[in-house]
């Protein structure tokens, strides 16, 4: 008994020692083991943001990717750019050197000019260079462009189609101009408008940043199809639901991810279903912003339209951001006059607003301004042949065109009902009774714009498939009589 009572106080002791050690181990292991996480919670909130690369989108871009190979001009642009390891490497290798006392006598020589340079240039250098952009989860740098990509969160099978939009930041500060076409697929002239902008602008001259999508319903660009594959208009969801349905889902994709990150946007369209347009400005004249808007781009016509529910323009308006609608020549072809008159009316309101030196040539000092529009519908149904042409001026009475009927023979004259100017109309072919043949746009005042209630001016369409005879009324159902150019 006396062995064994003493065998259970040794073992009661050793275990006095050893339960400490044991839980002093236990205590390290769940330390090391959630450093670990805490780490891992950190990192992730760094992430998201990640460096655009650099894009030629013209060759003169190649200048400041040379002149980052310098170590001279390399110094001297870092502190106002983003990208600043090579003014930190430069330092940190100075302090090496500076460690190793054979090597003094030539660094203290050297020391000035690694000293002076970049506090010269400082100061008068930083209060003008532009911030880097952040947008679409990459950052781009001042005096580069970069093309990105968006995304929407609607895809079939996985299968996702990026839409490439293209950036332009400036190395100096200034306004964020955006510029969209293609929002119906088969409109190709502000295509082309979108591409030659972009692409010709230097980044190194540039005030502010212009962003461009050269292809928003890349599904319908594809088809040539103005639809979604689902048939819906685009044109029609703005602002967007993300619990909506497919169309209203791309649209709020691509209004909270592009639209919302610009101060200004021009949207670029053509006429629709066979349609041409006169080169001509849609705005909301009776926003003040829009109004200050349309007075910078030139010597172009301006029609007042307030835009359907559901159009970009007004649903970025609505948010803050002053849109307005450039619309020039037809769908499914390209046309260079069309193009031309578009390009030269976006690089006179980059020119008013300072963002880029360029002055374009217009022929005429000012075009009118149409503060009401009319449509004038084919009465009979036939073959429209036209008499009239894009920017002519008419009387009221005049003959615009004739539709014949190519079993009876009959033929039904179309006569203009008001004086004013064609501003948009039908190209000759086959139409029914009620098809929108001739838009004119009727010389008015402020005043008389201003005296007029709302829901008479602002109902104006932008195809003339939303605008019926005043005794019709369209269902609210109809999304046939909501078509926007």
């Amino acid at each position: 008994m006396g062995k064994c009572w003493s065998w259970s106080f040794v073992a009661g002791l050793s275990w006095l020692f050893v339960v400490p050690l044991f839980a002093n181990d236990l205590e390290q292991e769940t330390q090391a083991a959630q450093l670990p996480t805490i780490v891992s919670e950190a990192t992730p909130s760094e992430a998201p943001v990640k460096p655009a690369e650099h894009v030629d989108l013209k060759d003169v871009v190649q200048e400041p990717q040379d002149s980052a190979v310098a170590d001279t001009s390399s110094a001297e642009e870092s502190p106002s750019m983003e990208p600043s390891p090579p003014p930190e490497s430069a330092v940190t290798e100075h302090a090496q050197n500076t460690d190793d006392q054979p090597v003094t006598e030539s660094i203290t020589s050297q020391e000035p000019v690694a000293t002076q340079t970049p506090a010269v240039i400082e100061e008068p250098v930083g209060p003008l260079a532009a911030q880097p952009l952040v947008m679409l989860g990459s950052e781009v740098a001042p005096g580069t462009s970069a093309r990105l990509s968006w995304t929407p969160n609607v895809s079939f099978m996985g299968i996702a189609a990026p839409t490439p939009v293209l950036v332009v930041h400036g190395a100096k500060p200034g306004p964020r101009v955006c510029l969209t076409a293609a929002i119906h697929g088969d409109e190709l002239n502000g295509i082309e408008v979108v591409r030659h902008v972009l692409y010709s602008i230097d980044p190194a001259e540039l005030s502010g940043t212009v962003i461009g999508v050269p292809i928003v319903n890349l599904q319908g660009f594809r088809r040539s199809s103005r639809y979604l594959p689902d048939r819906r208009d685009l044109n029609r969801y703005f602002p967007g639901n993300p619990k909506g349905s497919s169309a209203a889902r791309i649209a709020n994709s691509f209004f909270s991810s592009v639209v919302q990150s610009c101060d200004m946007l021009i949207d670029l369209h053509t006429g629709s279903f066979h349609r041409t347009n006169l080169p001509q400005i849609r705005a909301n004249l009776r926003d003040p912003a829009v109004e200050a808007l349309t007075r910078k781009m030139g010597s172009i016509v301006v029609v007042h339209s307030a835009g359907r529910p559901g159009c970009l323009r007004r649903a970025a308006s609505e948010a803050g951001v002053p849109a307005v609608t450039i619309e020039a020549g037809q769908p499914l072809e390209l046309q260079k006059q069309a193009v031309t008159h578009g390009i030269k009316s976006v690089e006179t309101l980059l020119d008013t607003l300072g963002m880029l030196d360029r002055r374009p040539f217009w022929e005429l000092k000012a075009e009118p301004v149409f503060y009401q529009s009319k449509w004038v519908r084919a009465t009979a149904g036939g073959i429209l042949f036209s008499d009239v042409s894009l920017g002519d001026r008419v009387k009221a009475g005049a003959l615009l065109g004739v539709i014949t009927d190519p079993i009876t023979n009959s033929r039904q004259d179309i006569l203009a009902p008001v004086s004013g100017r064609i501003i948009g109309m039908a190209l000759n072919q086959v139409m029914y009774p009620g098809f929108a043949a001739y838009h004119i746009g009727l010389h008015s005042s402020v005043e008389e714009l201003k005296s007029e209630p709302v829901e008479a001016s602002d109902t104006v369409d932008e195809d003339g498939d939303s605008s019926l005879p005043e005794e019709l009324v369209p269902a609210e159902t109809d999304e046939r009589l909501l078509e926007d150019s």
